[in-house]
């Protein structure tokens, strides 16, 4: 190359070295992932087997999957490990990472033997979650928004159950993450309350964007992202309990202008073809992220 075609390449040297180094910079930052419940008609109906999803994830560009406990056929009970491990090479060969997987829980109950088969359920399920390699089990804390003394049952309840749990999760190196799920955790204080009550680094929370209730849940969602493990993005936000679309924009900014670092899993809930939708979506939320 001539010394004055070389200086003029220079600029453009430049230029796509600083985007390399952005883009790789975002990449290892976060890892958009899947999470199965997208595809929950089609699990369900066995139009798509969990293998196959995770062909899907290869080719639209996800860098992992969050696996939902309950597309395993023996769900609740809890897979052999042929399939767990099967499941688990398929997606190390794709280059997939298992991102987290999750429970139908409920720890609302009084003390006693209903209480107890919901602990186990976890129990049983955050060894599968350390067998896959996932780090987080998403689980719920209870389904029903109570309020004055219910509350306070409730939640001495939940603490128990927790107390119960987290001493397996920190046994097998999974992190439990509950979900706010417009069910007993409302807003961001509420988690607060819950998870520091638990004093465990065991415990985090599994952001959902789409079930803050909340004036503004963009400010509700920026709170609690230091309790963040794991996230389930999603297309739509209650703006004073209305369902609306997502600004993806914001969104990303508010995620991009923390400290964390880690999985972005998305969840569609309306699809009409997910093998379409998923894909639009996911280039939706990867390009959000890559905006400065």
């Amino acid at each position: 190359m001539k010394r004055r075609q070389f200086i003029y390449s220079i600029p453009l040297i430049t230029a796509l070295s600083s985007y390399a180094s952005t883009r790789s910079s975002l990449f290892q930052r976060f890892k958009i992932s899947l999470n199965a419940y997208s595809f929950n008609n089609e699990l369900k109906a066995h139009k798509i087997n969990l293998f196959e999803l995770l062909n899907f994830c290869k080719t639209t560009g996800f860098d992992a999957i969050d696996i939902t406990g309950y597309y395993f056929d023996t769900y609740p009970e809890v897979p052999n490990d042929e399939t767990i491990f099967n499941f688990k090479r398929k997606a190390h060969s794709l280059g997939i990472e298992i991102s987290g997987t999750g429970v139908r829980n409920e720890f609302s109950y009084d003390k006693g033997v209903a209480l107890d088969n919901e602990i186990q359920l976890v129990k049983n399920w955050i060894e599968v979650a350390a067998k896959l390699g996932a780090p987080v089990l998403r689980i719920f804390s209870a389904k029903q928004y109570v309020t004055g003394s219910e509350r306070k049952r409730v939640f001495s309840n939940i603490q128990w159950a927790l107390s119960q749990c987290l001493p397996t999760a920190q046994k097998h190196g999974v992190v439990l993450g509950i979900q706010n799920h417009n069910d007993f955790l409302h807003t961001a204080d509420q988690c607060f309350e819950l998870i520091e009550s638990m004093n465990s680094p065991w415990l985090g929370l599994v952001v959902d964007t789409g079930n803050f209730i909340a004036e503004d849940p963009y400010k509700e969602i920026e709170k609690v992202i230091p309790l963040a493990v794991n996230w389930q993005i999603k297309e739509k936000i209650l703006m004073n309990t209305m369902p609306v679309p997502m600004d993806l924009e914001r969104l990303c900014a508010i995620i991009r202008s923390s400290t964390y670092a880690g999985n972005l899993p998305i969840e569609t809930l309306d699809n009409k073809d997910p093998f379409k939708d998923i894909p639009v979506f996911f280039n939706k939320v990867n390009n959000a992220l890559q905006k400065q």
